[in-house]
């Protein structure tokens, strides 16, 4: 379950510094706080399915783009 987080913390963060966006601001846009993205980012938290919908939204990527962006980390792993 570790693999997984950290895995998802990594595209997260990666696709999020693509964005241009600091974890302030995309706290701010996707309404989750940003100690929480930090802790998402480092793999030491779990997100929702809606937490990980309002981040999808704030950073105007699909759903299947992050998870596809996922799987490819995982294979890496």
């Amino acid at each position: 379950m570790k693999s997984e987080r950290n895995a998802l913390g990594k595209v997260l963060r990666e696709i999020r510094e693509q964005s241009g966006f600091t974890q302030e601001t995309l706290a701010f846009e996707s309404e989750v706080d940003r100690s929480f993205i930090s802790l998402i980012e480092r793999g030491e938290s779990s997100p929702t399915f809606d937490t990980i919908c309002s981040l999808c939204k704030a950073l105007d990527i699909n759903f299947s783009y992050l998870a596809a962006k996922l799987d490819q980390e995982m294979l890496q792993e």
